[in-house]
């Protein structure tokens, strides 16, 4: 008599236990601040990052700041961080409009180690944020610059999105 093998499928709480696999949760003011700056409009950007025993994504900044300047500086240059960035932006008809993205820095000189946990923590935290219109992975200053961060919106393929956001992104002057 033939073996039958029947196909296993992952169980429907592996999606909402992911950070778990990493061992890190997701504290609940990271959600709190985020609804804050969605509906409130409260900050400009939020950062998020690890505790110091790396078990738990909470926020370690918010800014109410919509100097580009400030919040390049915010991005430390050897540490991987989340940001979730409240960019305002021109649509072809020259109105005003909003779109939250959500940035994951992971700079060239971060450790290996911690790439690879931010990496896999990520996941958890994004999914813990609903209404993200887009992603963006950055390793350099430049790919989180005014002009990367437009391509980068276009490229990461949003709903019902067209053509360039407009001169006013990330409120940085051209």
């Amino acid at each position: 008599m033939a073996s039958v093998i029947y196909p296993t499928y992952p169980s429907p709480s592996l999606y909402t236990d992911i950070a778990q696999s990493s061992g890190v949760g997701v504290n609940s003011e990271c959600t709190e601040q985020y609804q804050a700056l969605k509906l409130k409009k409260s900050f400009k950007y939020i950062i998020y990052g690890l505790n110091s025993s790396n078990t738990e994504i909470t926020v370690l900044k918010t800014s109410p700041s919509d100097s580009y300047d400030d919040f390049i500086a915010d991005l430390p240059e050897t540490e991987c961080r989340w940001v979730v960035y409240d960019l305002e932006y021109e649509t072809e008809g020259n109105h005003k409009a909003n779109k939250v993205v959500f940035i994951s820095w992971s700079p060239e000189y971060a450790k290996i180690k911690q790439k690879m946990l931010y990496a896999s923590a990520g996941d958890a935290l994004r999914r813990e944020l609903s209404g993200i219109a887009a992603q963006i992975s950055a390793t350099e200053y430049n790919e989180v610059a005014y002009e990367a961060g437009t391509l980068s919106i276009k490229q990461a393929g949003e709903e019902g999105s067209k053509g360039e956001l407009g001169t006013s992104a990330f409120s940085h002057p051209p």
